[in-house]
């Protein structure tokens, strides 16, 4: 049977990167988009083009019934999802810890922790062995400010991918019996949109000094870490937190 994956917010950048090449490494690939119906459609027409299957799902990460009309669409167009990745998120306003409002905290935490939790609890229903699953995997797309901290930039945002680092680790001891390896990558700083759409065009080039190779990555080289973790030769990793960073 021809493999499932599912990649969340997959209309640009990393989840784009990550969809396109899934495509062409022979997985039937449904990506979501929230808003950027155009640019979704446009990377599942790559993947039809390049002989593969593909579907763009208008999801809403922070509201339940959407994940579960995912699932159901996902289920009747392809089947069962075999590979589940968790790119979908959202940083919030950049700013410091004392502006941080209430509902900034609501959003991001719901789109960064909730959804991958209600994600993974879908995921499991159709992969893990004990419920007649053939197993799979799941990669969750967390950052180095889970570590680094986001300090007056993004610190509600690195509170959420700190979460989704620990959500990896306790997925991947509680689903290993059931035939589910869990993963993450934690890329640093990545050539994509994110920066310039949060109000911060030159964050790259200014955090640029801090990082040991001396350049930044590309939405290409976190797709293939994320190709590889899903795939067979990665079947005795779990648990494993993968940071793509140059070193930072």
């Amino acid at each position: 049977m021809q493999p499932v994956m599912i990649v969340t917010g997959g209309s640009q950048g990393i989840g784009a990167a990550i969809a396109r090449l899934a495509g062409a490494r022979g997985y039937a690939v449904a990506l979501t988009y929230q808003t950027s119906r155009d640019r979704a459609e446009a990377v599942a027409a790559d993947i039809v083009a390049g002989g593969g299957r593909a579907i763009a799902v208008q999801a809403e990460m922070a509201d339940e019934a959407s994940i579960l009309a995912l699932f159901r669409r996902v289920d009747s167009e392809f089947g069962p999802v075999t590979v589940l990745v968790n790119n979908a998120g959202t940083p919030g306003p950049a700013g410091k810890i004392d502006s941080i409002t209430a509902a900034v905290l609501d959003e991001v935490m719901a789109v960064n922790v909730r959804a991958p939790f209600l994600l993974i609890r879908e995921a499991v229903a159709r992969m893990a062995t004990d419920r007649g699953g053939a197993g799979g995997a799941i990669v969750n797309i967390s950052s180095r400010a889970a570590e680094l901290g986001g300090a007056n930039e993004w610190i509600q945002y690195a509170a959420s991918k700190g979460a989704l680092d620990s959500l990896t680790i306790g997925a991947a001891k509680e689903l290993g019996p059931r035939g589910i390896r869990v993963n993450a990558v934690s890329p640093g700083l990545i050539q994509t949109e994110l920066h310039a759409r949060s109000g911060l065009p030159d964050r790259l080039e200014r955090l640029l000094p801090a990082v040991p190779m001396g350049r930044v990555g590309s939405a290409e080289e976190v797709a293939q870490a994320v190709l590889w973790l899903a795939s067979g030769e990665a079947s005795y990793i779990s648990g494993a937190i993968v940071p793509i960073s140059g070193a930072r």
